[in-house]
């Protein structure tokens, strides 16, 4: 299956400054579409950073709930778990769940910029450790925060210690690309190109790009 990804710096971008050269000479040269560059450039940058950039889909990603503050609230095994619970039926207290979770953070976020990121959620499941599953809904949970990634449940959700959540959920630099992220896969891909057609080419030193990508993308490496 061939890989498939929005560049982050895209062929207009590329062909019409400083690399337009590379650009022309590319496509003369290999026949290759320019697209198929940028798309390794594109994942040449995430992968140096260790975390998705562009826009992108990720399904079933799986968490192990973490537990909530002790000044959330107090006396919390006591509080109706659910609908059941406030009809008198508290899985709480049927179980003897005295230890409950309701933080959850997502592997991707934005680093840098979280106005110009966007998350949709299509499936957030919970996996409860005392069996069971649950796919919640919108309503029953808060988040995922553009710049942290966390998610945490309404109360009222049954979620015990122990329990697991598998997320479906697309996001990524879809409102714009910061500048410099652009930049960066503009300095990658003419570092693969020049490595490629003409290593000794003094004009595009090969070790100078791939070293400002490298100092560009420092801004964005998961720590």
């Amino acid at each position: 299956m061939a890989d498939s990804v929005s560049p982050l710096c895209t062929e207009a971008q590329f062909s019409s400054g400083a690399f337009s050269d590379l650009a022309q000479g590319w496509t003369n040269t290999t026949g290759q579409p320019l697209s198929d560059v940028l798309t390794e450039a594109t994942r040449a940058c995430e992968s140096e950073c260790n975390r998705r950039l562009a826009p992108f889909t990720v399904t079933g990603e799986s968490h192990r709930a973490e537990g909530m503050d002790p000044d959330e609230y107090t006396d919390s095994a006591n509080l109706p778990m659910d609908l059941q619970g406030t009809l008198g039926r508290s899985y709480a207290y049927v179980l003897g769940a005295s230890t409950l979770v309701r933080h959850v953070w997502l592997n991707e976020f934005a680093p840098r910029y979280p106005d110009l990121w966007t998350y949709s959620v299509s499936q957030l499941q919970i996996v409860r450790s005392y069996g069971g599953s649950e796919n919640l809904s919108p309503s029953q949970y808060h988040g995922p925060d553009a710049d942290s990634g966390h998610v945490f449940l309404n109360l009222g959700i049954f979620a015990p210690i122990g329990s697991y959540f598998y997320a479906t959920y697309s996001g990524g630099y879809t409102v714009a690309t910061p500048g410099d992220l652009v930049r960066a896969c503009k300095n990658m891909a003419a570092w693969m190109i020049v490595t490629e057609l003409n290593p000794e080419d003094t004009n595009h030193d090969p070790d100078r790009l791939h070293a400002t990508a490298l100092m560009l993308l420092q801004n964005y490496d998961r720590a």
